[in-house]
């Protein structure tokens, strides 16, 4: 009798283990399931924007994004600083306001959609590793629709923060040019789309563990993340202060701007001339030697990172310990790089899917004047 209670409680925890995974749509007021549509019937539609070659007036209203940024934002404070997720998921990496890329790579291999709509949200998680504004000329697109399915699937859709979502840096990058030049509006007004979007962007979680086995992030762990205990210390909001004074402004300088170093026989930490031209030493590259470290401090496997620009986009670091992922193609079109996305399966297989730059001639915001290069492309040399 024993042995059958315990087959027979075994029973149903397997059911409710199971029940637990079905994926259940998020419940939306009417008000809210009215203005999250008002976006994504717009922006949700692969076909038509894949091929998107001149910037268009941007024709949802001021008030309406303002209201979508509240509502993301009051879902961001609810979640936690490191994110818990599992697979499968889909992993993408900088976006930079290139709407077309993220349309093409949804096109070819399904969207957070629903499954009448040609979707694999019932089935996939997606998490986005930041950098959605700036340089491209559809940030405002980009950021809404990101905003819009972060609201309807707040469980599913997991936006990380990037060094781009700071309004220091998108203030000369293009997301600030593309608010005044699209919606006319006034950045330095505290109630603007850039000001209320930007509050939202201090809420963003900085890093996601994926079956307890892979970090994921935008920039890296650079010479003062130690541990994941570090990450979770730090308390959103969060304003990046780029004159460090204090280790927790450190902590988060190294998680969204710290670099590998070129090759895997570059060890340690080193000076990162080409983020950090003034000499200030708060932003760094760390070596292979750093990857393992930390890796087998916290009995991790993998790091995933972005924030740089890779020709085949993705690339291996440390002996595959860790993955750079850069989503944008052709990078300011300047770079004819590919872009990817990474596919993540149960049974821990990840699969890149990749996609090629086109002919676009649309241009980049923040291309001329004195404003800062956009940082090369890593050094291919292994």
């Amino acid at each position: 009798m024993a042995i059958d209670k315990l087959i027979e409680e075994s029973k149903k925890l397997v059911d409710s283990s199971a029940k637990s995974l079905i994926k259940v749509p998020y419940q939306l007021s009417p008000q809210l399931e009215s203005l999250c549509n008002t976006f994504l019937s717009h922006l949700l539609k692969p076909k038509d924007w894949m091929d998107t070659t001149i910037k268009r007036k941007f024709l949802i209203k001021s008030d309406y994004i303002i209201d979508l940024a509240h509502e993301c934002q009051s879902i961001l404070e609810k979640q936690s600083t490191i994110l818990k997720l599992k697979m499968p998921i889909k992993i993408f990496g900088d976006l930079h306001g290139q709407f077309s890329d993220l349309m093409r790579f949804f096109d070819l291999w399904r969207g957070p959609m629903d499954p009448s709509l040609g979707g694999d949200i019932d089935s996939y998680d997606y998490l986005f590793l930041g950098d959605y504004v700036d340089r491209g000329s559809y940030s405002l697109e980009t950021i809404c629709l990101l905003m819009s399915l972060k609201i309807k699937y707040p469980n599913q859709i997991h936006l990380l923060r990037g060094n781009h979502e700071d309004k220091w840096i998108n203030n000369a990058f293009g997301f600030a040019e593309e608010c005044v030049e699209r919606l006319g509006e006034d950045i330095d007004d505290p109630e603007s789309v850039f000001q209320t979007i930007n509050a939202m962007f201090e809420w963003l979680p900085l890093a996601a563990v994926i079956e307890d086995k892979i970090l994921c992030l935008h920039g890296g762990i650079g010479s003062s993340i130690i541990s994941i205990d570090d990450i979770s210390k730090l308390k959103r909001p969060l304003e990046v202060v780029h004159d460090v004074n204090s280790m927790e402004q450190q902590m988060l300088i190294d998680i969204l701007w710290s670099d590998p170093t070129d090759n895997d026989n570059e060890l340690g930490i080193q000076v990162n001339n080409v983020r950090d031209p003034n000499g200030t030493g708060s932003i760094v590259r760390f070596g292979p030697d750093r990857v393992e470290q930390f890796l087998k401090l916290n009995k991790m496997s993998l790091i995933i990172r972005a924030h740089e620009c890779v020709m085949d986009g993705f690339e291996r670091f440390a002996k595959g310990q860790l993955i750079t992922l850069f989503s944008a193609t052709d990078y300011c079109a300047k770079h004819k790089n590919a872009g990817a996305i990474l596919v993540m399966q149960k049974n821990y297989d990840i699969v890149p899917k990749l996609i090629f730059p086109v002919e676009s001639g649309s241009g980049n915001w923040g291309e001329s004047g004195d404003k800062r290069p956009p940082t090369p492309p890593r050094n291919k040399e292994k």
